[in-house]
């Protein structure tokens, strides 16, 4: 057995503390998106081919996904305050690396560097919130800050990169980390001390199996993102995908076998874990491609520029931040997973609302209750799912839960968008003009309802959720860890 020092971690400052692991959120939920609107200038000044654009943001995205295990492990091995600090240098650094790019493949591989401090940096933040503040009031209110944070930044990267290009040109959209993510390093330092932070002793590294899941991971992932491009018969997506799934079932061979893996398996038989695996999956496939049709809609359907276009998303982020502090307050008092489960019945509501009025000649306006009501829904969804998932995990497995759980969302935004992009696409082909504007219509309407139905699966599965055996009601109860 590893010798585990600490299990609640308890900071110093939590309030400043919560603000910083707050910040490190939105910086990696801008990164998501904020090139997307940069794109065609990138392409433009660089060279880019029509093929070989898409890799400024599949690159972050594959290195995101198949680097997340390691960067799980790595946080309960070595620390979440060194992964933390880690991470955001790598921001810092590749970000640099990517403004200051005058061919394609140096920017691609900025990109691929960003995703990789993403994976370091994502389960070094869940951990710290999970450990760090006590359950209840207290890591509750802790969730709702970070989900906010999490829930706002993917539209406010869309929002940022449309000002920032518009202004200073693309390579303001990478240079703006750089001081953000040097800046929340530094004051990590001071903030998040070495003998706050809970890490286990004793324990060595599971080389075969970091070498396994992350080749494993990272070829799945490129398939999914690779397959929407080149033809899911295409012979490198058949070949990576054939190549990832051998790694990771060797991967499983080898954790069986390890006297200390780097995933214990029995984590995935706890039933928080498990449903918040299925929970975040489904949640990404749904609720996280519908940014991007929203996206094509504003643009395609009602010829939107990337400025006017971002400043659409303002209203669904504003409800976003309402959702997610509603949830972390309810969540309280009525618990995790019936809060989770009302999220989600609101997202769903949002979604049918949504899908209803989207018109070739649908006004903004008409838009605007079925934005609002869909962003409370994921707001309050996303500031749960992560915590509901790692709920029984103990402190010195919280890395790896939150990477596991992280990595199913990864996958699960990957396989969700390209199934609804085929939704979407159906019929478009060879079309333009009027044409095209009522098809392309017709097929977002399509895909935001089967991702309505997507949602209340989602529901129903989150009733697999421990249920809490009574309500949390007083700051001195929700002192009392589980």
């Amino acid at each position: 057995m590893s010798d585990v020092q600490g299990s609640a971690i308890g900071f110093r400052r939590p309030g400043l503390t919560l603000a910083l692991l707050a910040f490190a959120q939105l910086i990696i939920s801008i990164d998501y998106n904020i090139v997307y609107v940069a794109l065609p200038e990138i392409g433009g000044s660089l060279g880019f081919s029509a093929q070989t654009l898409q890799w400024v943001v599949s690159a972050y995205a594959v290195a995101f996904g198949g680097f997340l295990l390691l960067g799980g492990r790595a946080s309960d091995l070595f620390g979440p305050r060194r992964m933390f600090v880690l991470g955001l240098t790598l921001y810092a650094a590749s970000s640099l690396a990517g403004g200051l790019a005058d061919a394609p493949w140096p920017l691609v591989a900025a990109r691929a560097v960003q995703g990789l401090g993403g994976a370091l940096l994502f389960p070094a933040t869940l951990t710290l919130i999970s450990t760090g503040f006590a359950e209840g009031r207290e890591r509750n209110r802790a969730f709702a800050v970070w989900g906010t944070a999490g829930g706002s930044g993917m539209i406010l990267g869309s929002l940022l990169g449309g000002v920032l290009t518009q202004a200073f040109g693309w390579p303001a959209v990478f240079y703006v980390n750089v001081p953000l993510a040097a800046a929340a390093a530094l004051l990590a330092l001071p903030l998040i001390t070495p003998a706050a932070v809970a890490r286990a002793r004793g324990r060595r590294f599971d080389l075969a199996g970091a070498l396994t899941v992350t080749a494993g991971t990272t070829l799945v992932v490129f398939a999914l993102v690779q397959g929407p491009e080149s033809g899911w018969s295409a012979p490198p997506v058949i070949t990576a995908s054939a190549v990832g799934l051998l790694s990771l079932v060797v991967f499983v061979v080898i954790e069986r076998r390890s006297a200390d893996p780097l995933l214990p398996l029995r984590l995935l038989r706890g039933r928080d874990l498990g449903t918040g695996l299925i929970v975040t999956f489904l949640y990404m496939g749904t609720f996280g491609t519908l940014l991007y049709f929203l996206t094509v809609y504003f643009q395609v359907v009602h010829g939107y520029d990337a400025l006017r276009t971002g400043l659409a998303f303002l209203v669904p982020m504003a409800a976003i931040v309402a959702g997610a502090q509603a949830a972390g307050r309810l969540a309280t008092t009525r618990g995790t997973r019936t809060t989770m489960i009302i999220s989600l019945v609101v997202g769903l509501a949002g979604a049918v609302l949504l899908g209803a009025t989207l018109a070739v000649d649908a006004s903004y306006l008409v838009l605007i209750p079925g934005l609002v009501v869909l962003g409370l829904g994921q707001g309050g969804g996303y500031t749960l799912m992560f915590g509901a998932a790692t709920a029984g995990t103990d402190p010195h497995q919280q890395g790896i839960a939150s990477g596991v759980a992280s990595t199913a969302q990864q996958i699960g935004g990957a396989v969700g968008l390209a199934v609804l992009v085929a939704v979407a696409n159906a019929g478009t082909h060879g079309l333009t003009g009027a044409a095209l504007r009522a098809v392309t219509t017709d097929g977002l309407r399509t895909a935001v309802f089967v991702a309505a139905g997507g949602i209340a699966v989602t529901a129903l599965v989150a009733l697999g959720f421990t249920p809490v055996r009574r309500a949390i009601t007083s700051p001195e109860a929700s002192q009392v860890a589980a």
